[in-house]
């Protein structure tokens, strides 16, 4: 969303209301997916480290290379993609894709339209804290439509850390969402959800203020102009205030969408008990497990998304508008 709040969504060139509103929906949806593409690895990783020594002090992983290259040794280059795909011959849409497909194009569809509707008739944009507010609603109602895909992602990329006999065994994304329906009830599907909406507030938030100060802190520099390396670097320094800001929500949620039923009772009552219970028995900074790796995947993620949006906007404009 960072990217969002200086380019003005509606229109990256400043000409905001020049395509239906179900294109731009479209394309935040395939943007995002193309994103996913490239740092789903890093989101496993991240995945996998929240989950690792849970309950107890002792960890799985030392650090978050430690994670990747035990991940590769054990379950190969396919491992670091799981959750993405399900084999070549198998041409389902995958867990993490399909959840870009429903949160982002959510997310961005909402936030453009509003962003649109708000934007004065002489072309005068939002102001900053009314660009908060668009940006949060659109996040959280993102963050909801985006749940059930989260929990099968969160799901597909923990099961190759556990005993062959323990594993869920999904074959794909669809597999997993109608075998969840089934064992444990429609309602799981959005197991997580008040955290993830949380977690889609506090991103959101943390992104729009911190990104359009870095990125005036660049630009006023004198050695960045507004352009693509500019976007960059300004979406690492966001990247880096949002990560620790989001990382304890964050953690709540991968917890309470992986967790089991033990006894006939969950293990966690809500995402404060799992906040208490890693403080406890794991130590207060287990809160950012996987910090490198979530911070390296939310900068990249966030420009990949609006590289690939931008080229799309530009395409459509060339092809459909110009005539």
């Amino acid at each position: 969303m960072a990217a969002t709040a200086s380019a003005g969504a509606g229109g990256m060139d400043g000409k905001p209301r020049t395509s239906p509103k179900s294109v731009k929906f479209l394309f935040g949806g395939l943007a995002g997916m193309g994103a996913t593409v490239f740092v789903q690895p890093l989101d496993l990783v991240k995945n996998r480290m929240q989950l690792s020594g849970e309950g107890a002090k002792t960890r799985e992983y030392k650090t978050s290379f430690h994670a990747l290259t035990s991940i590769l040794k054990a379950e190969g280059l396919r491992g670091i993609y799981t959750g993405l795909w399900v084999g070549s011959s198998r041409p389902w849409l995958s867990a993490g894709l399909l959840r870009q497909a429903t949160y982002t194009t959510t997310r961005l569809g909402i936030y453009t339209v509003l962003f649109e509707r708000l934007t004065g008739a002489d072309g005068t944009p939002p102001g900053f804290l009314l660009k908060a507010v668009i940006g949060m609603t659109a996040g959280a109602t993102g963050a909801f439509v985006g749940t059930p895909a989260e929990v099968a992602l969160i799901r597909m990329t923990a099961d190759g850390r556990l005993p062959p006999d323990q594993r869920r065994g999904y074959k794909n994304v669809f597999n997993a969402l109608i075998r969840i329906t089934r064992e444990e009830g429609v309602l799981t599907l959005w197991r997580g959800c008040i955290p993830t909406m949380a977690r889609a507030v506090v991103v959101n938030a943390a992104q729009l203020a911190s990104y359009s100060q870095s990125k005036q802190f660049l630009l006023d520099s004198g050695y960045f102009s507004d352009n693509i390396l500019c976007h960059f670097c300004a979406s690492m320094i966001s990247g880096l205030v949002t990560t620790a800001a989001s990382m304890p929500v964050d953690i709540a949620k991968t917890r309470i969408q992986n967790m089991r039923m033990i006894d006939g009772k969950p293990e966690y009552k809500n995402g404060l008990d799992v906040l208490f219970k890693v403080v406890r028995y794991e130590g207060f900074f287990s809160l950012w497990k996987g910090f490198t790796p979530y911070y390296a995947r939310l900068g990249p993620h966030t420009v990949l998304t609006f590289i690939f949006l931008e080229q799309m906007n530009k395409a459509y404009k060339r092809l459909f508008l110009s005539g």
